[in-house]
């Protein structure tokens, strides 16, 4: 890497911690929003679908865009998206109404899905071919620590501080005490994104002001149809396709559903609601920092392993774990749930580099189907949300029936690499 790129390579590896303080921030807030709105588990997890249907629909656009103009005019277009939306969270509470805030998150990752398909690519091409995955590895490896700084920040800022009520009292209320603890709760939920959006907003002013190379492949006319055939013909393109939507979408589920997962339990137990909400999201978190030392460990790894390789053992080792989480039904079960942190770490920006490998010039709108393929975290946890509000199922807990769901992701992400294992 050249000295040029040092600070960029700084200011856009500082962008994956702000995206993954915006997700997991986020994943916790299915929950919340269940209980502060009196809904089932399926329509709180809208919250998912909204959130990640911001990187469906924007990530073609955003290619677009950075192709006709650079990596820096995505990387801002994404900032300003990430701090409207986040800011959209004030205008959302005072209408007391569900629907707003998923309009909010649908502009915030609509902000994030220009980041992600800016930044994932210009990493790539910050230096050599050869240690493209590597470098993007390292990279992502960032983006936990965002993550965790979101698990945290919910837990000890929302959901702690939240009404204690739990689903059943709730339940109770008459319309006028019902808006007056709604409203109540709302104003504790908004504060950290209103936050975070004036955060990013000097962050925006800082990528304007710094000076960044453009790349060469900059300012390029657009040629939709005869990339997308290239793309298309390609197939460890495709099947990488594939693969990243079920990734993102069993990440998604795992760390979403690990708080209805670990409630049931700890509420069997004894302990009250919001207590056993909070203690699971302890669990969560310790999963996230689990998530972080993974990957650096498995990035090392990566100069002695080829990714496919790893990736196909990673995605073995999950499954199994899977099993775990469906078949126990104690704490053994949330240990299982942790421990797929772990497996998962790699998964993304591996699937990434090298369903990328090759594309040269078409690596932008490469980038932007992978980033769609995280659609995959809006279509699948509602799915996942329909089958624990069942309860009961196969004289199963409803909630450990559900993870078959994250148990055939692995498989799928399996395959690819197996099928890729010489690639990378």
């Amino acid at each position: 890497m050249g000295a040029g790129m040092v600070l960029p390579f700084i200011l856009i590896t500082f962008c994956f911690a702000l995206w993954g303080f915006a997700n997991d921030i986020t994943n916790p807030m299915v929950k919340a929003f269940s209980k502060i709105f009196r809904m089932s588990v399926t329509e709180g997890s809208l919250v998912q679908v909204a959130f990640y249907g911001g990187y469906f629909a924007m990530a073609f656009p955003a290619a677009m865009f950075i192709r006709r103009y650079s990596y820096k005019a995505g990387v801002m277009v994404g900032l300003g998206l990430y701090a409207v939306g986040a800011l959209m969270f004030l205008p959302a509470r005072f209408t007391g109404s569900f629907y707003p805030f998923l309009l909010a998150y649908f502009v915030l990752t609509c902000g994030l899905s220009f980041l992600e398909t800016s930044c994932n690519p210009y990493i790539l091409f910050m230096g050599s071919a050869r240690t493209a995955t590597r470098r993007l590895n390292l990279a992502q490896s960032f983006n936990p620590m965002g993550s965790l700084l979101g698990m945290w920040v919910a837990m000890n800022f929302i959901q702690n501080r939240l009404n204690p009520m739990d689903t059943a009292e709730r339940a109770l209320l008459d319309d006028a005490q019902f808006a007056a603890v709604r409203d109540s709760d709302l104003g504790i939920l908004i504060a950290p994104y209103l936050i975070i959006g004036m955060f990013i907003v000097c962050v925006f002013v800082l990528v304007w002001a710094t000076g960044m190379p453009r790349h060469a492949d900059d300012n390029h006319s657009i040629d939709f149809a005869p990339t997308m055939r290239r793309l298309a013909h390609n197939r460890l393109y495709r099947e990488g396709v594939v693969a990243q939507f079920f990734y993102v979408g069993v990440q998604i589920m795992c760390w979403t559903f690990i708080i209805q997962y670990g409630t049931r339990i700890f509420m069997a137990e004894g302990m009250a609601e919001r207590d056993a909400e909070v203690l699971s999201q302890q669990y969560n978190i310790v999963a996230m920092v689990i998530f972080c030392v993974s990957r650096f460990v498995c990035t090392f790894f990566l100069q002695y392993v080829r990714s496919g390789v790893l990736l196909t053992v990673l995605a073995i080792f999950g499954a199994m774990l899977t099993c775990g989480v469906i078949g126990f039904q104690d704490v053994r079960g949330m240990y299982c749930l942790v421990g797929v942190s772990a497996c998962m770490s790699l998964m993304f920006p591996t699937i990434y580099g090298i369903a990328l490998t090759g594309l040269g010039d078409d690596a932008k709108f490469g980038a932007a189907g992978l980033i769609m393929a995280i659609l995959g975290g809006s279509v699948l946890p509602p799915v996942q949300a329909a089958i624990i509000d069942c309860e009961t199922l196969f004289g199963m807990p409803a909630t450990n029936v559900s993870f078959v769901l994250p148990l055939l992701c692995f498989v799928v992400v399996a395959v690819y690499g197996f099928r890729t294992k010489r690639a990378g």
